[in-house]
């Protein structure tokens, strides 16, 4: 008569060094990186979406524009919203940015009154210019989850060859700005008096006030 086997244990089949202990702390450890890597998957997600961005005021004055722009009302009906252009791809870049961008709300909570339309005009030249240059050291990547150089034809008939060529080795944000927002001159050709004037005039206020605001805070 055969003698019955006894069922192999799980112990058998591990390291002599993986524990039961070992093993029930690795299955935990498990479960909860991938929960925490859900959490912030879903983090950046709604903290990327234009409900978000837009509960402070300051960045409902930002959005208006943006809901007049093509990539607010594009005719292909796909739309680029705040994270998918101010947010890197990938789960901990984007947390990254995030992180990062806390800056900006410590700002808006304890700095200028950025809800001010006055103020947040003023103030906006220097916020154009470091997205600018976020873009440029991105090599313009959130750019480029939409749009592909081979495939921009345009309704020009050189717009293909232009990007293609001309545009080979340059960054999208080096000639393409202005398209979202309120337009802000290049940096290089930037003047704050003239900046401060159009504002005033803008506003209604009186000559010198628009300095008077920035030299106050």
């Amino acid at each position: 008569m055969l003698a019955k086997r006894k069922p192999m244990k799980i112990n058998h089949l591990l390291p002599a060094f993986i524990t039961r202990h070992v093993l029930f702390a690795l299955i935990i450890g498990g479960v909860a990186g991938i929960g925490f890597i859900l959490f912030l998957t879903e983090f950046d997600h709604y903290t990327s979406s234009e409900e978000f961005c837009t509960t402070c005021h300051s960045m409902e004055l930002a959005a208006e524009p943006y809901r007049n722009s093509l990539h607010y009302k594009p005719a292909s009906g796909v739309r680029a919203s705040c994270g998918d252009c101010h947010v890197s791809e990938g789960v901990f870049a984007a947390t990254w940015d995030h992180f990062i961008g806390t800056k900006d709300l410590i700002r808006q909570l304890f700095g200028e009154n950025y809800d001010d339309p006055v103020v947040n005009a003023l103030h906006l030249p220097e916020a154009a210019f470091a997205a600018r240059e976020w873009f440029k050291k991105r090599d313009s990547a959130t750019c480029k989850r939409c749009h592909v150089k081979e495939a921009i034809f345009g309704e020009r008939p050189d717009t293909q060859q232009i990007h293609l060529e001309d545009a080979k080795e340059k960054s999208c944000i080096e000639c393409h700005y202005n398209l979202v927002h309120r337009h802000v001159p290049d940096k290089k050709t930037f003047k704050r008096d003239a900046w401060n004037s159009m504002i005033e005039e803008e506003f209604g206020l009186e000559k010198g006030a628009a300095k008077k605001i920035l030299d106050d805070e």
